[in-house]
């Protein structure tokens, strides 16, 4: 987790898979600016390969996102080539963009509505 450019969500929380297992969740955090679309990172204290699909993980990610105020539409699983062994990655919403700007999160490409 870079410190300089990284927004925390959430703290430590259990979180568990399709076949009933618990993973201890590190931290939910996301990039301080983008471009609209927001990748959302799951750091995990032990691996997770192969889960980065599980609906019950992922649902378990987004009912945490709901007690720190989410209110919005579930997040989906990311791009494969960006899940590592210890990091879960999920794409939010268009409605999650409202909720990481009340965060400190910066649209980039606001700049650009201008036209």
């Amino acid at each position: 987790m870079n410190k300089d450019t990284d927004i925390q969500l959430s703290g430590p929380f259990k979180a568990t898979d399709g076949s009933g297992r618990a993973h201890d969740a590190k931290a939910i955090r996301i990039f301080d600016e983008g471009y609209g679309a927001i990748d959302v990172y799951v750091d995990f204290s032990a691996t997770i390969s192969g889960l980065h699909k599980d609906k019950s993980l992922i649902d378990a990610v987004v009912a945490q996102l709901r007690t720190v105020g989410y209110k919005g539409p579930a997040l989906t699983a990311g791009d494969s080539v960006l899940q590592e062994s210890k990091l879960l990655v999920l794409e939010a919403p268009d409605e999650f963009n409202t909720f990481a700007a009340g965060k400190g999160w910066k649209d980039l490409a606001e700049e650009f509505d201008d036209e």
